[in-house]
């Protein structure tokens, strides 16, 4: 079953930031594998991003945080970027603040 892959509007300024083109072509790849079997992928996230994934991009730096939507077989990146833990540039704590704003 093949999904079809919609980067949100916060999800694709936050990839725009980051400056290496190869970096950004390698998670546009990555992103685009999401079309196919997306649940199997990443690993389920808790607490504030209950209902997301996240999965790793390029090496273990990056992460792509996306929600599947069943029903529209639809994949949806809501936020992308750096693990950084402790830090507020930190990929998961931008997501859970664009979420906190209702912004995804």
């Amino acid at each position: 079953m093949t999904h079809r892959v919609v980067v949100s509007p916060e999800a694709r300024r936050l990839w725009l930031r980051i400056t290496d083109r190869r970096i950004r072509q390698k998670i546009y790849e990555r992103a685009e594998g999401l079309s196919r079997d997306p649940e199997a992928q990443g690993k389920g996230l808790g607490e504030e991003l209950k209902g997301l994934r996240s999965l790793r991009a390029v090496g273990q730096r990056y992460r792509i945080v996306y929600r599947v939507a069943r029903d529209a077989q639809v994949v949806e990146i809501v936020a992308v970027g750096i693990r950084r833990e402790g830090s507020r540039d930190d990929v998961y704590l931008l997501a859970a603040k664009l979420i906190r704003q209702g912004l995804v």
